[in-house]
């Protein structure tokens, strides 16, 4: 959520920064109820300090005054709620270095890493699996329906060594591992900016009975485990690297990657969470995007680095970063990791802060960046290291924990 204060200062700069991510807001609406509410509040502040000073001794006008004030308060009630209503879909600005437009304008940083060369053709990732019977979409959808797997033998192996790398990498540099609930309450979905939208909602798993939502990513559940603290600022930066089954409903994907692993309503996934102070934000982001890198770096895929364009980030965002691994299956480069820098965002919306030695508690600035994308990071090893015979080569970092070094059919 925005700063109410923000906006009134610098109107025009929130209206270009809505538009510039797509969304039309109403930010002249937002103002007029600002100021409505604003002379309210001090409406019944006078009213209540006249009450005040009359006292006992005018005991029938503190009453009607007190009556006065009982009639102002549905409707100071009534224009507060119509007020946040507005301001949850108000998305976060973009930064100056993002450029503006859609997907089509995202800007590749750099690249790491070469394409192999095949002297056959390669197959995709499901039609390797399958022939190595290590992956099962059939029985899965016999079982659970469309866009589920059964993991097998050495893969089901492969991505347990993927969360052991990404964790010990992450636990180096001082991240803190968790395992999060995969289930949160309606008020901290909300909080973290997921489901503002009918849009939203249509990509979310949610138990009515419960009021909880499945989470689509384990950013999600950790963002509000601070939810109304106050961190001192010598805590700061606060990091954890968490490991967590993930839910989406793929509504928006209808016809889209519906082959294979790549885009499933259940997946696993190791992500990145830091908690910092606003001045480091950019210098975080920075330093989760190296992380991701060294990751990617330690598996020998060739990858690419893009900065996502305004109107291809999501609301919370206000920059982020993607990496893109090589796919010989698919002949192109897709999105397995990503990191954004969301700002005071979320943190306003959860009422998490930080204490100085000085002055009021501030807002802190929260970042959030995949570790590996299990599914998607399974798709790239098996199809950059597919051999001429069918068989998978396991990278050279992953052997140790496997015990083999590659996969072959039983």
């Amino acid at each position: 959520m925005l700063d109410i204060k923000y906006i009134r200062e610098h109107p025009e700069e929130v209206k270009e920064g809505c538009k510039k991510k797509g969304f039309d807001c109403d930010v002249g609406q937002i103002l007029k109820l600002d100021e409505k509410k604003r002379g309210l509040l001090l409406k019944i502040e006078t009213l209540r300090a006249d009450q005040g000073k009359l006292g006992k001794e005018d005991i029938a006008g503190a009453k009607k005054i007190k009556e006065e004030v009982k009639e102002l308060e549905p409707q100071l009630e009534e224009i507060d709620k119509n007020l946040h209503s507005l301001l949850i879909l108000l998305p976060n600005l973009p930064q100056d270095a993002v450029p503006v437009g859609d997907e089509s304008v995202n800007v590749v940083l750099r690249q790491h890493g070469k394409a192999p060369k095949f002297d056959f053709e390669p197959k995709d990732h499901l039609s390797l699996g399958e022939s190595l019977e290590v992956l099962d979409v059939e029985r899965a959808a016999k079982t659970s329906g469309s866009r589920f797997s059964y993991l097998k033998g050495d893969l089901a192996l492969l991505e347990f060594a993927l969360v052991d790398l990404a964790m010990k990498t992450a636990i180096k540099e001082g991240f803190l591992p968790i395992i999060p609930p995969v289930l949160i309450k309606e008020e901290m979905m909300q909080a973290m900016g997921y489901i503002d939208t009918p849009e939203d909602l249509e990509e979310r798993y949610y138990f009515e009975k419960e009021k909880l939502f499945l989470v689509g990513t384990a950013e999600q559940s950790v963002g509000p485990m601070h939810a109304g603290e106050i961190f001192d600022e010598k805590e700061l930066p606060k990091r954890y690297i968490a490991f967590s089954t993930c839910f989406r409903e793929e509504a928006g994907s209808y016809g889209k990657d519906t082959k294979g692993i790549l885009r499933v309503h259940q997946f696993d996934k190791v992500e990145m969470f830091s908690f910092v102070h606003p001045e480091k934000s950019k210098e975080e982001h920075q330093f989760l995007v190296s992380l991701q890198e060294s990751l990617w770096q330690a598996l020998k895929i060739p990858y690419q680095v893009v900065q996502l364009a305004t109107g291809d980030m999501s609301r919370p965002s206000s920059s982020t970063i993607d990496i893109e691994a090589w796919m010989p299956g698919q002949g192109k480069y897709r999105e397995v990791s990503s990191a954004s820098n969301v700002t005071d965002f979320q943190a306003r919306r959860l009422n998490t802060r930080y204490r100085k030695k000085e002055g009021k508690p501030e807002y802190v600035h929260m970042l959030n960046a995949t570790g590996f994308a299990i599914g998607r990071t399974l798709i790239a090893i098996m199809e950059n290291y597919q051999q001429k015979d069918g068989s998978i080569k396991i990278p050279k970092v992953l052997q140790g924990y496997i015990g083999k070094k590659e996969i072959k059919k039983q």
